[in-house]
């Protein structure tokens, strides 16, 4: 079985702020949890500091809508023109990819979101982006939009802080990593920790069909035997 069948059987868990490694970042994990209508978050960062994870987790529950910048314009617009809104919560990942068309919706979608906000009629917005609002290559009326509530920027974990989360990772399977192991991945492999956390699980599933105890040979065949899966959680 090849290491890419492996994480094929056994995909990253679905975000959740739980499962989330904040890190630095527990004021903007508080934020989303406290999240109400009538606020609105923005999260910065560069690739891999989860916003997707954050935003997914926010708008995993009922009346929530998350949004990415494949989605069409005309939902967005839809949403922010409707008479009645259905969604307590919407999310919209990579603002910073938004086309002319998508940021009009934006524009739209914050405006009745002011409009709204200190009514029963509120929802919140929680949005993310690579970069501060008045960097992003949007139109003027959105960057100054962005910034209009709370704004967080994402830091990426410590390296002792990914060895940490790795060794309870594995500790929740039952198994033990030598501190080589836990070195080695954190200096060769993504800095993702949701893929971090399904190489964890790809290895204990492999040590069982090889049996073999976990080690740093065990890890390099569980590689070699397929290219991993090292798309980057925003």
């Amino acid at each position: 079985m090849t290491q890419q069948l492996i994480l094929d059987l056994l995909p990253p868990s679905p975000p959740t702020l739980d499962n989330f490694e904040a890190g630095q970042n527990q004021a903007a994990v508080q934020a989303l949890r406290d999240c109400r209508p009538g606020r609105a978050i923005y999260l910065w960062g560069p690739p891999g500091v989860g916003r997707t994870h954050l935003l997914q987790s926010a708008a995993s529950g009922p009346e929530t809508l998350y949004f990415h910048h494949g989605d069409q314009a005309q939902s967005l617009k839809a949403i922010a023109t409707a008479d009645t809104l259905q969604h307590r919560l919407i999310a919209i990942d990579n603002v910073e990819s938004l086309d002319a068309d998508q940021q009009a919706a934006l524009f739209a979608l914050y405006n009745r979101w002011r409009e709204v906000a200190s009514t029963g009629r509120g929802f919140a917005l929680v949005l993310a982006g690579d970069r501060a609002p008045l960097a992003m290559p949007l139109r003027e009326d959105v960057r100054t939009r962005l910034g209009w509530d709370l704004v967080f920027r994402l830091e990426q974990l410590s390296d002792e802080a990914r060895a940490q989360a790795l060794s309870k990772r594995a500790s929740d399977r039952g198994l033990q990593l030598s501190p080589e192991v836990v070195n080695w991945v954190l200096t060769h492999y993504t800095r993702d920790m949701r893929h971090l956390s399904a190489l964890i699980d790809a290895l204990d599933r492999y040590s069982l069909e090889k049996h073999r105890a976990i080690t740093l040979p065990l890890l390099k065949d569980l590689l070699a035997s397929g290219q991993p899966a090292n798309q980057t959680d925003n």
